[in-house]
C-alpha cells in the first residue's frame, strides 16, 4: 500500500476545499487551484481532513495514489504561502535585468535573450544575478524556472551559467599539457 497515499491532509481555517465529480477545487487567500482527479482515485472531505483512496489494487492506481496525494497537498499548502525556486547567474559580465514584465539575459550569447511574463507565476530579480520565481502552483513554479536554467546551462568546464540557488556543479578537469 502507498505509504505516502495514505496519509491524511489536514486543511487549515482559510483554506477551503470543494470535491465535484473528479475535480478538487482549493481556494486560499493567494488564489484558486483546480485539481483533476483520475478516475481511480477518490478524494473525501470529513471536517477539514482530506482523504486520498484508490479504488483498486492494479499498478496505475497504485501509481496514481500518492501522486494524487501529493497534488492535492501542494495545492492546499501553495494558496496560503507560495511556492519559490531561487536561480542565480554565474560567469563574468554575466547578468539579468527587468525590462518591463520580462527578463533580459546577458550570458554570453551575442544577444540578449528575453524571457516573457508566465500567468500565474512572479519574477522577481535581487541584483543583477539573483532570480526568484515563485507562485501558488508548485508544478508551473518548477516548470519556469527549468526553462529559465536551460538559457544558459552550467558549463561543465568553467561553471558558468544558471543554477539553481545552492547547486553545486562538478567542474571536468581541462586538458592537461604534455610533459617532455
Amino acid at each position: 500500500m502507498s505509504k505516502v497515499g495514505q496519509s491524511p491532509i489536514t486543511v487549515q481555517d482559510p483554506v477551503s476545499v470543494s470535491i465535484e465529480n473528479q475535480t478538487c477545487t482549493v481556494t486560499g487567500p493567494l488564489g484558486s487551484l483546480v485539481i483533476d482527479i483520475p478516475r481511480e482515485i477518490t478524494v473525501t472531505n470529513a471536517d477539514g481532513v482530506l482523504a486520498v483512496a484508490r479504488r483498486d489494487d492494479l499498478l496505475r492506481s497504485k501509481a496514481l495514489h500518492g501522486l494524487t496525494r501529493t497534488l492535492v497537498q501542494n495545492a492546499v499548502l501553495g494558496v496560503v504561502k507560495p511556492w519559490e525556486k531561487k536561480l542565480e547567474v554565474h560567469g563574468t559580465g554575466y547578468r539579468v535585468k527587468q525590462m518591463g514584465e520580462n527578463l533580459v539575459f546577458e550570458v554570453g550569447y551575442s544577444h540578449t535573450v528575453e524571457f516573457g511574463k508566465v500567468k500565474g507565476v512572479t519574477l522577481a530579480i535581487e541584483g543583477n544575478n539573483k532570480v526568484t520565481v515563485s507562485g501558488i502552483d508548485k508544478q508551473r513554479v518548477g516548470e519556469v524556472a527549468a526553462k529559465i536554467k536551460a538559457i544558459k546551462k552550467p558549463d561543465p568546464y568553467k561553471g558558468k551559467g544558471v543554477r539553481y540557488e545552492g547547486e553545486v556543479v562538478h567542474l571536468k578537469a581541462g586538458k592537461k599539457a604534455k610533459t617532455a
